[in-house]
């Protein structure tokens, strides 16, 4: 019998602000001239500092918690089923334990479809909590590069190093606490997916 085991990263929300930059403490920054007009800001660290992407990936962990819990309480049974079912292979007729066998396989496949059900639900919940923050962030993020006077802004992860003098991303997080702190939500319900055909022969 199959074993349906689940899978949930619900830290997938937010990735360590650590890695913005590639430089080891041996290495020191490049430096250089401070470019005007020319504005950094990392995504990621904005969520992972900012409290509303900490309530968020809280929330998350807390729907992941709860599908776990609702998928070991049906994983359990079957395997201690398939157990006793071993067990007692020899003292039943090749047919009955045939039978037994395929009633487990059924329910370890309508489980192992369940699993892939929560995991599309979940990140389909993600995506939707990062929209939200996104929109919460965009006239944060505005109010900031008007502010610096930035006439471009590229993404702070991809700079290998240089004068980071216009980094938005402090500001951007002080912005966004001012106006969240918290999110709230519960996991989405999708549609469950259409069984795949079987192969026509």
């Amino acid at each position: 019998m199959h074993r349906a085991h689940l899978v949930i990263a619900a830290s997938l929300l937010v990735v360590s602000a650590g890695a913005s930059v590639a430089q080891t403490a041996e290495t020191p920054p490049l430096g250089g001239p401070a470019l005007p007009g020319i504005c950094l800001l990392s995504q990621q660290a904005v969520l992972a500092n900012a409290k509303v992407g900490a309530a968020a990936t809280a929330s998350l962990k807390q729907i992941a918690d709860q599908v776990q819990a609702e998928v070991n309480a049906a994983r359990t049974p079957l395997l201690s089923e398939a157990q006793t079912l071993q067990a007692q292979k020899a003292s039943l007729k090749p047919a009955d334990f045939q039978a037994r066998q395929q009633s487990l396989a059924t329910r370890a496949q309508a489980l192992e479809q369940t699993v892939a059900q929560r995991q599309r639900e979940i990140e389909a919940t993600r995506r939707k909590a990062l929209d939200r923050i996104a929109n919460e962030a965009q006239p944060v993020i505005a109010a900031a590069y008007k502010a610096r006077g930035c006439g471009l802004l590229f993404d702070r992860n991809a700079v290998l190093g240089g004068n980071l003098a216009g980094d938005l991303t402090p500001a951007v997080v002080q912005g966004l606490d001012a106006r969240i702190t918290t999110i709230t939500f519960e996991r989405e319900v999708l549609p469950p997916q259409a069984a795949p055909a079987a192969p026509s022969r």
